[in-house]
Parts: structure tokens; C-alpha cells; sequence
């Protein structure tokens, strides 16, 4: 049976999840992991049975190693998947592509001079959740897709997660923490983004942590923490999204809702792989509950590794593509373009939807 050999650069939080994911695969071997901090690649090593805790140049250089996962900080990403793909490797990186469209372009211009690939998350438009609603809009259930709503406002990090600083730095914030996994979800629903107009604004320019083991400490903010969008849609379709650390008492409005000439869908959370899904058609008095057609409905985080190795394997395209995922960057960054400069941003990219995912999963 032929595997696709697989590196892991990053052995943080999110690393066990993919990790006990891809150990599953049949055509997938984690050979090697490495991490800045040599006792966290250990610790992983160790804890999956990896045959290999290794520095990152030693990982770079291992001739087996097909794919890198780049699980890095954002700041690092760009930088460590050139580095892999200097080296010959296909890679596979946590969202976002980068923290700038200039060297996340580095990124797909290399891999496409040396003829490899590149893959982006978020792989959550690859759950069943999205996938089921996709199928629903392809079936014409809402008639052609007029407007949609996203929304995803709350506190912030800075009361929970141990080391919050970098959700504030450039790069970070909600819509670079957050945006990527709404856009993705809109356009594998509803296509390619055509313009964006934004405003945005640092509600606090200083948040205490409250979490330890840094409670007390001040984080200097730099980054826009309450952003509000419109998005013009290459097929048609504008929405409205709202990301935001500023809202500190909560919120009662939808994930995500798709308004269509026949209906209007409820779209499930996309971070995560399912949830509820709800369709009103006109001149319904209630709303149907829709249940989940396709698979990966747990936290089937790694499903994107999977998919890029088998579409290596059997010589087709790669569903989260590094294309899409540059598409989605440089949305994000002309929504803070677009505030800083008090007009429209014009998006310069494109991308294809991706394929729908087979109902019972991904097989080849």
C-alpha cells in the first residue's frame, strides 16, 4: 500500500488533535515531529508513538518526508513553509496562509515554480455541516443565493487562553483568528469575493490577561478587535459580517445565514465539523430541522492533510487550496485596507469553489 510520509514543524495545542486524526489513516505515516521547544516534539513523540522528535533543519532534510504540517505561530507560517518548500515538500498550514498577502504570494509562487502543493486550513468547510448545506444550495432549496450574514463576537482570548498576546498583534485579532473559517465557509457556499467595504476599530488599546499563568500582565493592542464588512460576491450575493473581540456580553444573532429568491438557510458554526442546520422556505410557518448528510461531523481537524495526501496520490486537486486560502487573506486584509482608507477594496484574486465532498467521506 502506498503512503504519503508526513513531518509535523509545531507541536503545540491544536498538534495532538491532528495527530491522533492522522494516525488513523491507513495512507498516511507520521514519521517525524519537530517544535523551537525540543521537549514539546518530545512530549508529542512520545505521547503518539512517532518514531522521531527532531530539530526542524534534521525534519527539512529527512529525503522521506512528503508533506510538512506547518503548525506554527501565524508570524511563523509564510517563513516555515518557504523553508519546506525549498526543500522539496508539499505543505499543509494552519490558517492563515500568512499575515500579509506579499509573502503568503512568496509562498504560492514557489510551490507552483517547483511543482508542489500547497494547502491551507481551515478544513472545517470539509465537514458535514457545510458540505450539507452546500448540497441543500446546489439543489436549489433557497433558490438563487440574494445576501448572507456572519457574525462572530465575543470577548476575546485574553480570559482563558494561557498565552494570549499574539490574538492582538498584527496578524492576529478576530477577523485574522476567526475570518478564515467564516470566508472559507462563504465561499465554498457562495464563490469567489468580488469587493469589500469595512470599518474597524481598537475598542481597548490595553487588555489585562486574566488567565493564568500570566494574569495581571497588560497586552499592548494592535490590531483592530471589532471589524463590520460588506462582501460583493463575483455570482451575486453580498453579506454582511461582523468579527469582533468587543463584545463583552454576549450576542443573539446567527453563525452564518444564507438569504436566497426561495428561502433562507441556517448554517452551522464553521469552526466546527457539524452542528444545526435550518431551512425556512417561503411561505413556511416554521423552520425545518435539517439533519447532517455527509460525514466528519466529530473534530475531524487533519481531514485537510488527508485529503491533500490522497489528491497527491491519485493526481487530482487538493480541496482547501492554497489558492483559496490566499484568496481568503487578501479579503481579510482589504477589509482593513478598506477601513484605513474609507472606501472599497477591490479584490485582486480569484479562486475555484472546491469539490463537494462525497457524502461518505473521502476514499481517493
Amino acid at each position: 500500500m502506498k503512503k504519503v510520509t508526513v513531518g509535523f514543524i509545531g507541536c503545540g495545542n491544536i498538534s495532538s488533535i491532528y495527530l491522533k486524526n492522522l494516525l488513523q489513516e491507513e495512507h498516511i505515516f507520521v514519521k517525524a515531529c519537530a517544535d523551537m521547544e525540543q521537549e514539546r516534539a518530545i512530549s508529542q513523540a512520545e505521547k503518539f508513538s512517532i518514531p522521531a522528535a527532531c530539530s526542524v533543519p534534521e525534519l527539512l532534510a529527512d529525503p522521506d518526508i512528503d508533506i510538512v504540517v506547518n503548525l506554527t505561530i501565524p508570524q511563523a507560517h509564510a517563513a516555515v513553509s518557504l523553508q519546506a518548500l525549498q526543500h522539496g515538500k508539499h505543505v499543509y498550514l494552519e490558517k492563515p496562509l500568512g499575515i500579509a498577502t506579499e509573502e503568503a504570494s512568496e509562498v504560492i509562487r514557489t510551490a507552483k515554480e517547483k511543482g508542489l502543493r500547497v494547502a491551507c486550513a481551515p478544513e472545517t468547510f470539509m465537514g458535514g455541516g457545510i458540505q450539507t448545506c452546500l448540497q441543500l444550495i446546489d439543489n436549489d432549496a433557497i433558490g438563487q443565493p440574494v445576501a448572507a450574514a456572519a457574525f462572530m463576537m465575543g470577548r476575546g482570548h485574553e480570559h482563558w487562553h494561557p498565552n494570549p498576546e499574539f490574538y492582538y498583534q498584527t496578524g492576529g485579532g478576530p477577523l485574522f483568528d476567526m475570518g478564515p473559517y467564516y470566508l472559507t465557509a462563504l465561499v465554498q457556499l457562495l464563490g469567489p469575493i468580488q469587493s469589500i467595504s469595512a470599518s474597524a476599530k481598537i475598542t481597548f488599546p490595553q487588555r489585562t490577561i486574566l488567565s493564568e499563568p500570566k494574569k495581571g500582565e497588560i497586552i499592548q493592542v494592535e490590531t483592530p478587535t471589532h471589524v463590520s464588512s460588506t462582501l460583493d460576491f463575483h455570482q451575486g450575493a453580498t453579506a454582511t459580517m461582523v468579527m469582533s473581540f468587543d463584545v463583552m456580553a454576549g450576542h443573539s444573532l446567527p453563525n452564518i445565514e444564507i438569504y436566497g429568491t426561495k428561502g433562507t438557510l441556517q448554517v452551522p458554526d464553521p469552526n466546527n465539523f457539524s452542528g444545526t442546520i435550518r431551512l425556512k422556505k417561503t411561505g413556511d410557518k416554521e423552520w425545518t430541522d435539517i439533519p447532517v448528510s455527509h460525514a466528519y461531523t466529530d473534530n475531524c481537524r487533519g481531514i485537510g492533510v488527508k485529503d491533500l495526501a490522497y489528491a497527491i496520490l491519485n493526481e487530482r486537486e487538493h480541496r482547501a487550496s492554497g489558492e483559496m486560502a490566499f484568496h481568503v487573506l487578501e479579503a481579510m486584509e482589504g477589509c482593513l485596507v478598506s477601513a484605513k482608507e474609507h472606501k472599497s477594496y477591490v479584490m485582486q484574486s480569484t479562486c475555484s469553489k472546491p469539490a463537494p465532498v462525497p457524502k461518505d467521506g473521502i476514499v481517493s
